[in-house]
């Protein structure tokens, strides 16, 4: 069962209420720019995690101004949509609520309060996130910027330069030629030993950085007969469901 730490207290809590019931996402935003989209990412990743262990999600952005250009640069980067939660705290009653904030913003004064740090771009070319830039430019492929983030974790504030957004960058594309070249191996099932670190990772308290660990461990592990490549193929299919790094997207293409 998937456990955070709740800002407000500082104590470890279930983020899945009783019975699999209903939780709550609510995502504060701050204004337009990497920090927010940070806090946006972070929310993603919650909704994934909970989706995965089977509870039902409903997630709902607030915030102010900029949040039109804040959904346009979120969904660049692959995360999925969240609905105006103008509206609509009342209509769901008492379900668990995950309050995902900016960790230097306001803290919601009920439920349990995910807390994220912030983002500062260390040169111009990596965000601006002052001026209000969301994403930085050039940014050829969004999913490396999403690697970067997800790499860190979320309690400890990021410094993105143009060197961390390429190394992200030289790993997608490495995953993504190995995740081709072992697709064209027969399916093989995710290794239970495998799938239980992956879980435990997420499970506590959605230790992302982790979870990609266990993704580099399964990548450079020796020994066919251990983790066949069908297997590695499948392991990194499931994980990208919690990822959103699109890491199957380049099936198909080599020659």
């Amino acid at each position: 069962m998937l456990r955070i730490t709740d800002a407000r207290t500082g104590e470890t809590v279930d983020a899945t209420p009783a019975r699999r019931s209903l939780t709550r996402v609510e995502v504060h935003a701050p204004a337009a720019g990497l920090p927010a989209l940070r806090v946006l990412l972070v929310a993603d990743t919650l909704v994934r995690a909970l989706e995965l262990g089977g509870t039902p999600v409903w997630a709902m952005l607030s915030g102010g101004d900029g949040v039109a250009e804040l959904r346009a640069a979120a969904a660049t980067l692959g995360i999925r949509p969240f609905e105006d939660a103008r509206g609509l705290a009342a209509a769901l009653g008492e379900a668990q609520t995950v309050h995902v904030t900016a960790g230097n913003g306001q803290v919601p004064d009920r439920g349990v309060v995910l807390a994220v740090a912030p983002v500062v771009a260390e040169e111009p070319g990596a965000g601006d996130a002052v001026s209000g830039q969301v994403l930085p430019e050039p940014l050829d492929d969004p999913a490396a910027l999403r690697l970067a983030l997800l790499a860190v974790p979320r309690d400890t504030p990021v410094r993105l330069g143009g060197d961390m957004l390429d190394e992200a960058g030289r790993t997608l594309a490495r995953w993504r030629r190995a995740v081709a070249t072992w697709s064209r191996q027969p399916s093989r099932p995710v290794p239970e030993e495998v799938r239980g670190r992956l879980r435990a990772a997420w499970e506590d308290d959605l230790d992302l950085p982790e979870v990609l660990r266990v993704l580099h461990t399964v990548e450079t592990a020796t020994g066919q007969a251990d983790l066949p490549d069908g297997a590695r193929f499948e392991t990194y299919a499931y994980i990208d469901r919690l990822l959103g790094l699109d890491l199957v997207r380049d099936l198909g293409t080599l020659a």
